[in-house]
């Protein structure tokens, strides 16, 4: 992850022997069952400045869904999800997943009920056909408190509530802290799996920020079996920047993408394969995704 993510990310808040277990069928043509999309947020300037015309080139090289990574004032990118439905439809893509942060402005303790913003981000997300309504962070006082990280994870039961009767999952996406910080002498993403009600969370692994905490995906996938309904497909090489790691084009980093992503689909419960990438090694970011995608192609998805 770098820096720019995490500042974006803290701004609007305010992923063993795995090779032994996979099966032929890792290498056979996409499951029907399964989704491979990308995250906006790795072309996230494109969007900025010419959302559409971004839009339409991922089209063009064969994305057929989409992760939203921006949603303010009940728009998408700019625009109403009214409109925005319109040019997903109008290119033949869909946004099965979205990130928006939960944070303390959704939950009203003194009602003991989600505030209209989070209302709001649950309905417009239904409308959208999101299948996903994802929370990818957790602010740092949270998850220096034992009973703030508790109650953090009842609001997430109570938001697969909220989403269930939209026929929708609340999610989690995971970052570095989970795996370096700790509340009671247990790491936070062990808190988070011990925690949460599946039936009505599900959990987006993101391969790659894990990696910057020396976490690596193949290891959890054992771990915690069928437990990832998602992940974040993405690749890692050493970086000079602070935090050591920057994203790659798949299969040219060092952190076994494709056998992480092979053991999603083997033993993780995985049916959604977002890829995001973050740092692009002088090349622009929409020619880094279409890289992306003839890759995991390639690798039968």
């Amino acid at each position: 992850m770098s820096t720019s993510r995490r500042s974006f990310i803290q701004n609007s808040a305010l992923l063993l022997a795995g090779t032994a277990l996979l099966s032929k069928t890792s290498f056979a043509a996409g499951k029907p069952s399964e989704i491979v999309g990308v995250q906006l947020y790795s072309v996230r300037d494109d969007m900025k400045t010419d959302p559409k015309g971004t839009l339409t080139q991922l089209a063009k090289f064969g994305y057929k869904n989409v992760e939203h990574a921006n949603y303010v004032d009940r728009k998408f990118y700019g625009f109403t999800p009214k409109e925005f439905k319109v040019v997903l439809n109008d290119l033949g893509l869909k946004m099965p997943s979205g990130h928006t942060v939960m944070g303390k402005n959704h939950w009203d303790a003194t009602k003991k009920d989600f505030t209209d913003a989070w209302k709001y981000t649950v309905e417009d997300a239904a409308y959208m056909g999101q299948q996903y309504v994802i929370s990818p962070w957790i602010d740092e006082p949270i998850r220096k408190s034992y009973d703030g990280m508790m109650q953090l994870l009842d609001t997430f039961n109570k938001s697969g509530e909220l989403c269930k009767k939209s026929g929708m999952k609340f999610g989690y996406h995971n970052h570095w802290f989970e795996f370096t910080d700790k509340l009671n002498g247990m790491n936070i993403f062990d808190l988070i799996m011990k925690n949460l009600n599946f039936d009505l969370v599900a959990m987006q692994l993101d391969m790659g920020n894990m990696y910057i905490a020396g976490a690596k995906a193949s290891d959890i996938l054992h771990q915690y079996p069928g437990k990832f309904e998602l992940l974040h497909v993405k690749d890692e090489i050493p970086s000079t920047n602070e935090e050591k790691f920057e994203s790659s084009v798949l299969g040219k980093g060092i952190i076994h993408a494709k056998e992480a992503t092979d053991l999603g689909r083997q033993i993780g419960g995985t049916k959604v394969f977002i890829i995001e990438q973050e740092a692009y090694q002088n090349i622009t970011p929409l020619q880094s995704v279409k890289e992306d995608l003839e890759v995991i192609k390639k690798w039968g998805y």
